[in-house]
This record gives structure tokens, C-alpha cells and sequence, in this order.
């Protein structure tokens, strides 16, 4: 399974404890992670194996979304903030709209991203 991980520049510490918290799924060997470039980045120094794309204003974000619509990502977890504006907000866009077309989960906060690794657990 390839799961694409991503968060705005005011969430990158959340997603990295997130990571942490679950890293014994996530780790597994069936979980490919896949991610914008400074969030990859991020999820590299605490020692994670993570394939990078652009950064997300850099294309990133329309290179995970085009994974998605090719059926090689299966999973989204974005941590948005959305207490701040942000210059590619339509990248950001499609890429929630080519996973609502592809019918592929995509969590925008914590709890929802939770859930989510919770139900990949259960499955193992």
C-alpha cells in the first residue's frame, strides 16, 4: 500500500509525531510512504524510508495527485492548516478532488489520519 503524506509548513511538526506515534504500522513492510519534498525530508530525519517528490509548490502536490489518479497511491494524509493562506491553494484543490474521483481515502487532520491508520492496523 502507498501512502502519500504531506503538511502545510505549520503542520510539519504535527505530522512528524503523528509518524512517530505510528511508526510501528507504518513501518511495516506492505507500507510504502510516499511525500512532498520538505515533508519527506522531515519524515527522513526521524528515520523513515520515504520516496520524495517536488515540493508541493513546486509541483509536489500535482505529482501525488497524479499517483492517485493512477492507482498507485491508495491513501492520503495531508496535514492542511488551515489558519494560513497558501500560494498553491489550487494544487491543494485538485488534489482533494482527484481523490474524491478515485474514491481514495484522504484525511486533512489528525483524527481523521488516525482513523484511518487504525483501520490498516486492524487489517494486519
Amino acid at each position: 500500500m502507498e501512502i502519500a503524506i504531506i503538511a502545510h509548513d505549520g503542520k510539519k511538526v504535527d505530522l512528524v509525531a503523528f509518524l512517530l506515534k505510528n511508526k510501528a504500522i507504518l513501518q511495516l513492510e506492505k507500507i510504502n510512504l510516499i511525500a512532498t519534498g520538505t515533508t519527506g525530508g522531515k519524515a527522513e530525519d526521524v528515520g523513515f524510508k520515504v520516496r520524495r517528490m517536488l515540493s508541493g509548490p513546486l509541483g509536489g502536490d500535482a505529482q501525488i495527485a497524479a499517483r492517485v489518479a493512477e492507482g498507485k497511491t491508495q491513501m492520503v494524509i495531508f496535514f492542511k492548516d488551515p489558519l494560513s493562506s497558501h500560494p498553491h491553494e489550487a494544487d491543494v484543490n485538485m488534489l482533494i478532488r482527484v481523490c474524491d474521483v478515485h474514491n481514495v481515502p484522504l484525511a486533512t487532520n489528525e483524527a481523521t489520519a488516525q482513523l484511518l491508520i487504525d483501520a490498516i492496523a486492524q487489517q494486519s
